[in-house]
């Protein structure tokens, strides 16, 4: 992977987290165990310290950063959409951040919380834990139920194992020229996206 020491901080890699190739890791960056990392994912510990705890997972496109003296922090088994973008905040831990959200510096998303796809979370906002937070700018809607928590732990557990396959089945190849006859697909986990099944 593109990963840069910047004024003798060296990013940090625990050897239990997958990182992707192509993300990119600046300086002050700390990744613990079991975390997974997304192609093209932004670290950059070039102002602040960029901290992702146990287990957490940041996915495709993310970007990571913060002001100088500050940190980004990322709580045990947080899970960070497709494109999600913190700056200067903290993920509380087992809290999600849906695909495109922003969350921005000061920022305290509590534990155990969902922010929606394409929320923007103003600077210094704070929530109770197990919330759900929507909307530009982001608000509390309601609390979380007790499903709507365990849905989402499956799906960072699935990103957990994510990082084990990737570490122990994913090389660089060619692509072929045509599908198989009866081309395998990978397996079905169940998990399944929140609300109505796509028609």
């Amino acid at each position: 992977m593109p990963c840069y020491r910047l004024d003798g901080l060296t990013p940090v890699v625990d050897p239990t987290a997958y990182v992707h190739p192509s993300a990119v890791l600046i300086g002050d960056v700390i990744i613990g165990p079991r975390c997974y990392v997304g192609p093209l994912a932004s670290l950059r510990g070039d102002f602040g310290r960029i901290v992702l705890e146990e287990g957490a997972n940041l996915q495709d496109t993310c970007v990571m950063h913060g002001f100088p003296g500050g940190d980004t922090v990322v709580e045990r088994n947080g899970h960070i959409g497709h494109g999600a973008v913190l700056h200067g905040c903290r993920i509380g831990e087992d809290a999600l951040i849906g695909m495109n959200a922003v969350v921005m510096d000061g920022a305290r998303v509590a534990p155990r919380c969902i922010v929606a796809a394409t929320a923007f979370v103003k600077a210094g906002f704070e929530c109770a834990a197990q919330s759900l937070v929507m909307g530009s700018p982001a608000q509390v809607k309601r609390s979380l139920g007790e499903q709507e928590l365990a849905w989402k732990q499956r799906g960072t557990a699935e990103y957990q194992h994510l990082a084990q396959r990737c570490m122990n089945s994913m090389v660089e190849c060619l692509p072929l020229n045509q599908a198989e006859p009866e081309r395998q697909r990978m397996q079905d986990t169940g998990v399944r996206p929140k609300g109505p099944a796509p028609a």
